[in-house]
Protein backbone atom coordinates (compact mmCIF):
# COMPACT_ATOMS: atom_id res chain seq x y z
CA UNK A 1 0.00 0.00 0.00
CA UNK A 2 1.34 3.42 -0.96
CA UNK A 3 2.17 5.62 2.03
CA UNK A 4 1.49 9.34 1.98
CA UNK A 5 4.50 11.42 3.04
CA UNK A 6 4.50 15.15 3.78
CA UNK A 7 7.82 16.77 2.80
CA UNK A 8 8.93 19.88 4.67
CA UNK A 9 12.52 20.75 3.60
CA UNK A 10 12.45 23.92 5.71
CA UNK A 11 15.55 26.12 5.78
CA UNK A 12 19.25 26.08 4.98
CA UNK A 13 20.72 22.73 4.06
CA UNK A 14 17.32 21.12 4.56
CA UNK A 15 16.49 22.26 1.04
CA UNK A 16 19.57 20.41 -0.24
CA UNK A 17 19.48 17.15 1.70
CA UNK A 18 15.78 16.35 1.52
CA UNK A 19 15.81 16.14 -2.31
CA UNK A 20 18.63 13.59 -2.01
CA UNK A 21 16.61 11.55 0.48
CA UNK A 22 13.66 11.63 -1.93
CA UNK A 23 15.87 10.53 -4.82
CA UNK A 24 17.18 7.58 -2.81
CA UNK A 25 13.73 6.50 -1.60
CA UNK A 26 12.47 6.46 -5.16
CA UNK A 27 15.51 4.52 -6.35
CA UNK A 28 14.92 1.96 -3.61
CA UNK A 29 11.41 1.39 -4.93
CA UNK A 30 9.57 2.74 -1.87
CA UNK A 31 5.82 2.98 -2.45
CA UNK A 32 5.39 6.56 -1.30
CA UNK A 33 3.30 9.51 -2.46
CA UNK A 34 5.12 12.75 -1.66
CA UNK A 35 3.49 16.12 -0.99
CA UNK A 36 5.77 19.15 -0.45
CA UNK A 37 5.02 21.94 2.03
CA UNK A 38 6.71 25.36 1.89
CA UNK A 39 6.80 25.97 5.65
CA UNK A 40 9.98 27.75 6.63
CA UNK A 41 11.78 31.08 6.73
CA UNK A 42 11.01 32.01 3.12
CA UNK A 43 7.28 31.59 3.67
CA UNK A 44 7.41 33.40 7.00
CA UNK A 45 9.31 36.36 5.58
CA UNK A 46 6.92 36.57 2.65
CA UNK A 47 3.57 36.49 4.48
CA UNK A 48 4.34 36.12 8.23
CA UNK A 49 2.74 32.67 8.26
CA UNK A 50 4.58 29.92 10.13
CA UNK A 51 1.89 27.25 10.14
CA UNK A 52 -1.51 27.64 8.43
CA UNK A 53 -4.48 27.47 10.85
CA UNK A 54 -5.28 23.88 9.89
CA UNK A 55 -1.64 22.85 9.27
CA UNK A 56 -1.08 20.32 12.04
CA UNK A 57 -4.60 18.91 11.66
CA UNK A 58 -3.92 18.35 7.95
CA UNK A 59 -0.65 16.54 8.66
CA UNK A 60 -2.23 14.27 11.25
CA UNK A 61 -5.29 13.50 9.13
CA UNK A 62 -3.93 13.18 5.60
CA UNK A 63 -0.44 11.69 5.93
CA UNK A 64 1.21 8.54 7.20
CA UNK A 65 4.49 10.29 8.06
CA UNK A 66 6.33 13.59 7.75
CA UNK A 67 9.91 14.02 6.52
CA UNK A 68 11.48 17.27 7.70
CA UNK A 69 14.77 18.88 6.66
CA UNK A 70 15.81 21.57 9.14
CA UNK A 71 14.67 24.91 10.55
CA UNK A 72 16.62 28.04 11.39
CA UNK A 73 17.54 31.11 9.34
CA UNK A 74 19.61 34.16 10.32
CA UNK A 75 17.05 36.39 8.57
CA UNK A 76 14.67 35.49 11.41
CA UNK A 77 16.83 36.31 14.47
CA UNK A 78 14.20 35.12 16.95
CA UNK A 79 13.80 31.81 15.07
CA UNK A 80 10.12 32.20 15.84
CA UNK A 81 9.11 30.27 12.74
CA UNK A 82 11.34 27.33 13.67
CA UNK A 83 9.90 27.16 17.16
CA UNK A 84 6.29 27.35 16.00
CA UNK A 85 6.75 24.74 13.28
CA UNK A 86 9.06 22.20 14.88
CA UNK A 87 8.13 22.43 18.55
CA UNK A 88 4.52 23.01 17.55
CA UNK A 89 4.52 19.81 15.52
CA UNK A 90 6.03 17.83 18.38
CA UNK A 91 3.66 19.17 21.02
CA UNK A 92 0.40 19.70 19.14
CA UNK A 93 0.66 16.33 17.39
CA UNK A 94 1.84 14.80 20.68
CA UNK A 95 4.98 13.23 19.20
CA UNK A 96 6.29 12.46 22.64
CA UNK A 97 9.06 9.96 21.85
CA UNK A 98 12.17 11.25 20.13
CA UNK A 99 14.08 8.16 19.01
CA UNK A 100 17.70 8.60 17.94
CA UNK A 101 19.64 5.48 16.92
CA UNK A 102 23.40 5.68 17.40
CA UNK A 103 24.99 3.23 14.95
CA UNK A 104 28.52 3.21 13.64
CA UNK A 105 28.54 2.21 9.98
CA UNK A 106 32.30 1.95 9.73
CA UNK A 107 35.12 2.18 12.27
CA UNK A 108 36.79 4.94 10.23
CA UNK A 109 34.01 7.36 11.24
CA UNK A 110 34.52 7.07 15.00
CA UNK A 111 37.08 9.38 16.69
CA UNK A 112 37.64 6.91 19.55
CA UNK A 113 40.47 4.41 19.33
CA UNK A 114 39.65 0.74 19.27
CA UNK A 115 35.92 1.10 18.52
CA UNK A 116 34.67 -1.18 15.76
CA UNK A 117 31.39 -0.85 13.88
CA UNK A 118 29.89 -3.76 15.84
CA UNK A 119 30.65 -2.02 19.14
CA UNK A 120 28.33 0.93 18.67
CA UNK A 121 24.63 0.17 18.37
CA UNK A 122 22.49 1.90 20.97
CA UNK A 123 19.45 4.17 20.96
CA UNK A 124 18.55 7.29 22.93
CA UNK A 125 14.86 7.80 23.67
CA UNK A 126 14.17 11.37 24.66
CA UNK A 127 11.00 12.84 26.10
CA UNK A 128 9.88 15.27 23.42
CA UNK A 129 7.03 17.46 24.69
CA UNK A 130 7.94 18.68 28.18
CA UNK A 131 10.97 19.91 30.13
CA UNK A 132 12.47 23.33 29.55
CA UNK A 133 11.27 23.38 25.94
CA UNK A 134 7.79 24.42 27.07
CA UNK A 135 9.21 27.96 27.37
CA UNK A 136 7.59 28.57 30.74
CA UNK A 137 9.17 31.29 32.84
CA UNK A 138 10.04 34.91 32.37
CA UNK A 139 12.43 37.79 32.89
CA UNK A 140 12.16 40.38 35.68
CA UNK A 141 13.95 43.75 35.65
CA UNK A 142 15.41 43.05 32.22
CA UNK A 143 18.44 45.12 31.30
CA UNK A 144 19.23 46.12 34.88
CA UNK A 145 21.91 44.81 37.26
CA UNK A 146 19.10 43.07 39.19
CA UNK A 147 17.78 41.16 36.18
CA UNK A 148 16.30 37.74 36.96
CA UNK A 149 15.61 35.04 34.37
CA UNK A 150 13.54 32.00 35.31
CA UNK A 151 13.14 28.95 33.05
CA UNK A 152 10.80 26.24 34.30
CA UNK A 153 11.48 22.53 33.81
CA UNK A 154 8.09 20.84 33.51
CA UNK A 155 7.80 17.10 34.20
CA UNK A 156 4.37 15.48 34.45
CA UNK A 157 3.66 12.02 35.78
CA UNK A 158 1.93 11.19 32.48
CA UNK A 159 4.83 12.43 30.36
CA UNK A 160 7.53 10.71 32.41
CA UNK A 161 5.70 7.40 32.67
CA UNK A 162 4.83 7.08 29.00
CA UNK A 163 8.37 7.82 27.76
CA UNK A 164 9.90 5.37 30.25
CA UNK A 165 7.36 2.74 29.27
CA UNK A 166 8.12 3.42 25.60
CA UNK A 167 11.80 2.77 26.30
CA UNK A 168 11.07 -0.59 27.95
CA UNK A 169 8.72 -1.60 25.12
CA UNK A 170 11.36 -0.59 22.58
CA UNK A 171 13.96 -2.66 24.38
CA UNK A 172 11.65 -5.67 24.53
CA UNK A 173 10.58 -5.57 20.88
CA UNK A 174 13.71 -4.46 18.99
CA UNK A 175 16.99 -6.16 18.22
CA UNK A 176 20.43 -4.86 17.41
CA UNK A 177 21.79 -4.86 13.88
CA UNK A 178 23.61 -8.15 14.54
CA UNK A 179 20.32 -9.80 15.53
CA UNK A 180 21.04 -10.01 19.23
CA UNK A 181 18.29 -8.89 21.63
CA UNK A 182 18.38 -5.63 23.49
CA UNK A 183 18.70 -6.25 27.20
CA UNK A 184 19.13 -3.03 29.20
CA UNK A 185 17.38 0.29 29.77
CA UNK A 186 19.47 3.05 31.33
CA UNK A 187 17.71 6.08 32.78
CA UNK A 188 19.76 9.28 32.74
CA UNK A 189 18.98 12.26 34.96
CA UNK A 190 20.56 14.74 37.38
CA UNK A 191 18.45 13.87 40.38
CA UNK A 192 21.20 14.72 42.85
CA UNK A 193 20.74 18.39 41.88
CA UNK A 194 17.26 18.48 40.33
CA UNK A 195 15.66 16.74 43.29
CA UNK A 196 11.98 17.36 42.48
CA UNK A 197 12.00 16.48 38.78
CA UNK A 198 14.66 13.83 39.29
CA UNK A 199 12.71 12.31 42.15
CA UNK A 200 9.70 11.85 39.88
CA UNK A 201 11.84 10.19 37.19
CA UNK A 202 13.47 7.92 39.76
CA UNK A 203 10.18 6.74 41.25
CA UNK A 204 8.48 6.14 37.92
CA UNK A 205 11.50 4.35 36.48
CA UNK A 206 11.52 1.86 39.37
CA UNK A 207 7.77 1.29 39.13
CA UNK A 208 7.75 0.69 35.37
CA UNK A 209 10.91 -1.43 35.51
CA UNK A 210 9.16 -3.84 37.89
CA UNK A 211 6.76 -4.71 35.04
CA UNK A 212 9.69 -5.84 32.84
CA UNK A 213 11.67 -8.27 35.02
CA UNK A 214 13.64 -9.68 32.07
CA UNK A 215 15.12 -6.29 31.17
CA UNK A 216 18.17 -5.08 33.08
CA UNK A 217 18.07 -1.55 34.47
CA UNK A 218 20.74 1.03 35.11
CA UNK A 219 20.92 4.65 36.22
CA UNK A 220 23.55 7.29 35.51
CA UNK A 221 23.79 10.99 36.16
CA UNK A 222 24.05 12.91 32.90
CA UNK A 223 27.58 14.15 33.54
CA UNK A 224 28.83 10.63 34.30
CA UNK A 225 27.07 9.33 31.21
CA UNK A 226 28.74 11.93 29.00
CA UNK A 227 32.14 10.99 30.39
CA UNK A 228 31.50 7.31 29.80
CA UNK A 229 30.23 7.99 26.29
CA UNK A 230 33.59 9.44 25.26
CA UNK A 231 35.66 6.92 27.24
CA UNK A 232 33.97 3.68 26.19
CA UNK A 233 30.42 3.71 24.75
CA UNK A 234 30.29 -0.03 24.08
CA UNK A 235 28.08 -0.88 27.04
CA UNK A 236 25.12 1.29 26.12
CA UNK A 237 21.89 -0.25 24.83
CA UNK A 238 18.69 1.80 25.38
CA UNK A 239 18.97 5.18 27.13
CA UNK A 240 15.88 7.11 28.25
CA UNK A 241 16.04 10.68 29.48
CA UNK A 242 14.34 14.05 29.55
CA UNK A 243 14.05 16.58 26.76
CA UNK A 244 17.12 18.71 27.45
CA UNK A 245 19.53 15.96 28.44
CA UNK A 246 18.40 13.93 25.44
CA UNK A 247 19.13 16.85 23.15
CA UNK A 248 22.65 17.23 24.52
CA UNK A 249 23.74 13.60 24.74
CA UNK A 250 22.46 12.71 21.28
CA UNK A 251 24.58 15.44 19.71
CA UNK A 252 27.55 14.05 21.62
CA UNK A 253 26.63 10.54 20.49
CA UNK A 254 26.42 11.73 16.88
CA UNK A 255 30.12 12.56 17.13
CA UNK A 256 30.79 8.87 17.72
CA UNK A 257 29.11 7.86 14.46
CA UNK A 258 30.72 10.40 12.16
CA UNK A 259 29.17 13.71 13.18
CA UNK A 260 25.79 15.38 13.00
CA UNK A 261 25.67 14.79 9.25
CA UNK A 262 25.27 11.06 9.86
CA UNK A 263 22.58 11.15 12.55
CA UNK A 264 18.91 10.26 12.03
CA UNK A 265 15.92 10.68 14.32
CA UNK A 266 12.21 10.06 14.56
CA UNK A 267 9.55 11.89 16.55
CA UNK A 268 6.97 9.23 17.30
CA UNK A 269 3.64 8.59 18.93
CA UNK A 270 2.33 5.04 18.58
CA UNK A 271 -0.66 4.84 16.27
CA UNK A 272 -0.32 8.42 15.09
CA UNK A 273 1.33 10.23 12.19
CA UNK A 274 5.01 10.56 13.11
CA UNK A 275 7.68 12.99 11.98
CA UNK A 276 11.25 12.17 10.98
CA UNK A 277 14.15 14.63 10.78
CA UNK A 278 17.93 14.47 10.51
CA UNK A 279 19.69 15.77 13.60
CA UNK A 280 22.04 18.27 11.95
CA UNK A 281 19.96 21.46 11.80
CA UNK A 282 19.91 24.10 9.06
CA UNK A 283 23.67 24.94 9.13
CA UNK A 284 23.38 28.43 7.54
CA UNK A 285 27.15 28.89 6.97
CA UNK A 286 27.28 25.99 4.50
CA UNK A 287 23.80 26.27 3.00
CA UNK A 288 23.66 26.50 -0.77
CA UNK A 289 27.27 25.38 -1.28
CA UNK A 290 26.60 21.73 -2.19
CA UNK A 291 28.85 20.52 0.63
CA UNK A 292 26.31 19.39 3.27
CA UNK A 293 26.31 15.70 4.12
CA UNK A 294 23.02 14.18 2.86
CA UNK A 295 23.45 10.86 4.66
CA UNK A 296 21.67 11.97 7.85
CA UNK A 297 18.59 12.81 5.79
CA UNK A 298 18.90 9.64 3.74
CA UNK A 299 19.23 7.46 6.84
CA UNK A 300 16.29 9.32 8.39
CA UNK A 301 14.24 8.45 5.31
CA UNK A 302 15.26 4.81 5.76
CA UNK A 303 14.20 4.97 9.41
CA UNK A 304 10.84 6.37 8.30
CA UNK A 305 10.35 3.60 5.74
CA UNK A 306 11.13 0.93 8.32
CA UNK A 307 8.59 2.54 10.67
CA UNK A 308 5.99 2.38 7.88
CA UNK A 309 6.62 -1.32 7.28
CA UNK A 310 9.00 -1.04 4.32
CA UNK A 311 11.95 -2.75 5.96
CA UNK A 312 13.31 -4.16 2.70
CA UNK A 313 13.57 -0.74 1.11
CA UNK A 314 15.09 0.66 4.31
CA UNK A 315 17.74 -2.06 4.36
CA UNK A 316 18.66 -1.36 0.72
CA UNK A 317 19.19 2.30 1.56
CA UNK A 318 21.26 1.59 4.67
CA UNK A 319 23.42 -0.88 2.74
CA UNK A 320 24.02 1.70 0.00
CA UNK A 321 25.06 4.35 2.52
CA UNK A 322 27.43 1.86 4.15
CA UNK A 323 28.97 1.11 0.76
CA UNK A 324 29.38 4.82 0.09
CA UNK A 325 31.21 5.26 3.40
CA UNK A 326 33.50 2.32 2.71
CA UNK A 327 34.35 3.58 -0.78
CA UNK A 328 34.70 7.22 0.34
CA UNK A 329 31.89 8.29 -1.97
CA UNK A 330 30.94 10.91 0.56
CA UNK A 331 31.11 14.59 1.35
CA UNK A 332 34.29 16.06 2.80
CA UNK A 333 33.18 16.00 6.44
CA UNK A 334 33.58 12.21 6.51
CA UNK A 335 36.57 11.89 4.24
CA UNK A 336 35.19 12.03 0.69
CA UNK A 337 35.34 14.52 -2.16
CA UNK A 338 31.75 14.52 -3.44
CA UNK A 339 29.19 17.27 -3.17
CA UNK A 340 25.74 16.91 -1.63
CA UNK A 341 24.03 16.11 -4.92
CA UNK A 342 26.79 13.79 -6.12
CA UNK A 343 26.84 11.80 -2.87
CA UNK A 344 23.06 11.45 -2.98
CA UNK A 345 23.18 10.33 -6.60
CA UNK A 346 25.86 7.73 -5.82
CA UNK A 347 23.73 6.22 -3.07
CA UNK A 348 20.64 6.28 -5.28
CA UNK A 349 22.44 4.47 -8.07
CA UNK A 350 23.84 1.93 -5.62
CA UNK A 351 20.34 1.03 -4.38
CA UNK A 352 19.46 0.12 -7.97
CA UNK A 353 22.21 -2.50 -8.27
CA UNK A 354 21.28 -6.15 -7.70
CA UNK A 355 22.72 -7.75 -4.58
Amino acid sequence: MTKRIALIPGDGIGKEVIPQAVKVMQAAGAAVELTPFDWGADRYLADKVTVPPDGFTTLARDFDAILVGAFGDPRVPSNMHAKEILLGMRCQMDLYANVRPVRLLDASLCPLKGIEAKDLDFVVIRENTEGVYGDLGGVFKQGTPDEIAIQEDVNTRKGVERIIRYAFEYCASNRKLDGSPRRRVLMCDKSNAMTHAGGLWQRVFKEVAAEYPRIETQHMYVDALCMQMVRDPRGFDVIVTNNMFGDIITDLAAGLQGGLGMAASGNLSPGKTSMFEPVHGSAPPIAGKNIANPFGAILTAAMMLAHLGMSGEAQKIEAAVLEAVRQKKTTADIGGTLGTREAGEWVAQTTLRPR
